[in-house]
């Protein structure tokens, strides 16, 4: 094969490269950007370094890219990472910092994944978190900053902390992180561990975490258990805060574990013993002690004799003469009060305490000032359908009946005789310490004309009276002495009479017989229609009588027969209707308003008895005077007030 015998008669040699420019060709084809090199302090300076990287040029680095400045010296070497290999200087662009960003960030990449933990500086806050030194920077958002809200994120910054890597994206970058998983795990472990070992009845350290309305949270050490506000003390306790704070140390008793829905329940009372277990011991019924109100309800008030043991003072103890409506009337939160106890429940938590029982008794010894049979003077202080309350004492009032207002006159209500603050005079019937009833009587102040009534009354005389009061079975008529007789609507005229206003009216003063006398019974029955007839021998009289007499089979009112006659007009019956359906006979009297018990006093009467079942009273109204009709009957005033429950005031 034929070789060229003169090589370089095919090299350019005007467009041969310089010597200098394959030397910066080959020096140039050593370093690229982007990557780290390794170089030799040539030089250092007050601002800076002169570093060689074998590049045909030095590099400048400046100080503040160094983290131990004072430890470098010339001829030292450093990884710098190249960001340009020239600038407009020729000067190849080094930088210390980037360079350790590099390996940081190729170390994370290598040796972490998503799920790893890593331990890093918290350096400054952000928007929405804080910037965890890692080698690199990473982000670590707020709401995994701790495992509750955060109220002030720069108290984290300065802290070293591991961190759980929660994501990592190479081409952007980042990195977020997250303390409060790994915060998270911990604390689940630690719980099944402590959830393991608790105990009932065990003492425990505990740090109050957190207060509510119906307790507290302690953080036992891993999980937190709940203080029920119940379970702090054996006494009243309005509000957790009153016995804890926030951040408190205490020792708790554990009350119960349930180790499937992982609570505790913890108990701070449990650690003392019970109070009440002795309480029928330091506090016997009839003792008197000593304590401090400390809640006030309408219908008593609770004292507080020590921690753990309150005793009610029901308003009905509260005063002897008073009716006390509102405990608050008499006593206020905080007062200090004596008081006797009056009950002991030791099973149900429960003291009755009394207040009126410190004091002397009145009512036993206004027994002892007015005996039985003593005369009294006092104003009418109140008036109910069943009788008058008038004042003996202070606020010590007795009760007159309307039954014992009159021996004469049948009284369906106090008014008709007695107006309120009318001062009267009445006998002491009777009087009851216990039911605090008194008992007082009007007619017991004269004598009873029905022991005499015969020798002023006789079959066959003919009396002048006045018209008081009709009914549908005939009209009463007021005689001498404020006796009272019955004119039945039988005995009004020969002729037959539908409706007794026919023949009389209230107020006409009429001449009647007397044609029947029952001083046991306390009735005269007379005869409008025998008045003007001459009677003149015993015949006559007896005829008389004889006409009187009359048999239930025919014209005679029974008991039933009068209430069935009220009834009836009650229900609009046409009066001589009703007279006709029921006539009643002379003398005959129907059933008195029954009347409450006879030791009825004036503070503490007791209700008013329905008049359906109303029993005849012996002594109650004048002679011959049956129960009104309704239309006669009294109603009680507008004004007049309901009557009191037993043991209660009028």
């Amino acid at each position: 094969m034929a070789t060229n015998p003169n090589p370089s008669a095919n090299v350019d040699l005007d467009n041969m490269p310089s010597m200098d420019q394959l030397l910066d060709q080959a020096t140039k084809s050593a370093f690229q950007a982007g990557r780290i090199v390794s170089g030799r302090i040539a030089e250092k300076r007050d601002n800076g370094v002169l570093l060689d990287i074998g590049y045909k040029a030095e590099g400048f680095v400046e100080k503040d890219e160094f983290r131990d400045w004072e430890s470098l010296a010339v001829g030292q070497t450093v990884d710098v990472y190249l960001e340009e290999i020239e600038d407009e200087d020729s000067m190849p662009v080094l930088s210390v910092r980037k360079a350790e960003l590099q390996k940081a960030w190729d170390n994370i990449v290598l040796n972490y994944k998503e799920g790893s933990t890593i331990r890093g500086t918290i350096r400054h806050r952000v928007k929405g978190g804080l910037i965890v030194d890692v080698g690199v920077e990473a982000f670590l958002p707020g709401s995994q900053v701790d495992l509750g809200p955060v109220r002030n994120l720069d108290d984290y910054v300065g802290r070293q902390e591991d961190f759980k890597i929660l994501k990592i994206n190479p081409d952007r970058r980042n990195i977020v992180v997250s303390r409060r998983e790994l915060l998270e795990a911990a604390r689940a472990e630690q719980r099944a561990r402590l959830l393991s070992e608790l105990k009932p009845n065990e003492i425990r350290h505990g740090v109050v975490k957190n207060i509510t309305d119906f307790g507290a949270f302690v953080d036992l050490g891993g999980m937190d258990g709940l203080l029920h506000i119940t379970d702090m003390s054996w006494g009243r306790v309005n509000h957790p805060s009153e016995i804890v704070k926030v951040g408190q140390e205490i020792d708790v008793m554990i009350l119960d574990v349930d180790r499937e829905r992982g609570r505790v329940s913890l108990g701070l009372k449990q650690k003392e013993g019970n109070p009440w277990d002795t309480v029928d011991v330091k506090y016997p019924v009839g003792s008197r002690v000593k304590g401090r109100v400390v809640n006030v309800m309408p219908y008593g008030a609770f004292v507080e004799l020590e921690e753990g043991i309150e005793g009610l003072i029901h308003v009905s103890e509260m005063s002897w003469t008073k009716k006390i409506n509102r405990a608050s009337d008499v006593v206020q939160v905080g007062d200090e009060v004596e008081a006797m106890v009056l009950d002991v429940q030791k099973d149900a938590r429960k003291i009755s305490l009394g207040l009126r029982q410190t004091l002397p008794n009145p009512w036993e010894l206004i027994a002892q000032q007015f005996p039985k049979g003593t005369k009294i003077k006092g104003k009418v202080r109140n008036m109910t359908s069943y009788g008058a309350f008038v004042q003996i004492q202070d606020d010590i009032d007795g009760m007159i009946h309307v039954s014992d207002m009159s021996w004469t006159r049948k009284i369906n209500h106090p008014s008709e005789v007695l107006q309120r603050g009318q001062e009267v005079e009445a006998v002491i019937l009777d009087i009851d310490p216990a039911q605090q009833r008194i008992s007082l009587g009007m007619r017991q102040l004269m004598d009873d004309p029905w022991t005499s009534i015969e020798q002023h009354y006789r079959v066959g005389d003919v009396m002048e009276g006045k018209v008081t009061k009709l009914a549908s079975f005939g009209a009463f008529v007021e005689l001498a002495n404020g006796v009272d007789g019955l004119i039945h609507i039988s005995q009004l005229s020969s002729e037959r009479v539908n409706r007794v206003r026919d023949v009389v009216n209230v107020g006409d003063t009429v001449k009647a017989r007397v044609v029947k006398i029952d001083a046991e019974e306390r009735r005269i029955g007379l005869s409008l229609k025998d008045a003007s007839e001459d009677i003149g021998s015993a015949a006559d009289l007896a005829a008389v009588r004889a006409s009187a007499d009359l048999r239930p089979g025919d014209d005679l009112v029974a008991l039933g027969n009068v209430f069935d006659e009220a009834l009836a007009k009650a229900a609009g019956a046409p009066e001589g209707e009703a007279a006709a359906e029921s006539p009643a006979a002379p003398g005959v009297e129907a059933a008195a308003p029954a009347a409450p018990a006879a030791a009825v006093g004036g503070v503490g009467a007791p209700a008013e008895a329905p008049e359906a079942s109303a029993a005849p009273a012996a002594a109650v109204g004048g002679v011959g005077a049956p129960a009104e009709a309704p239309e006669a009957s009294a109603a009680p005033a507008p004004d007049e007030p309901a009557a009191p429950a037993p043991g209660q005031p009028a």
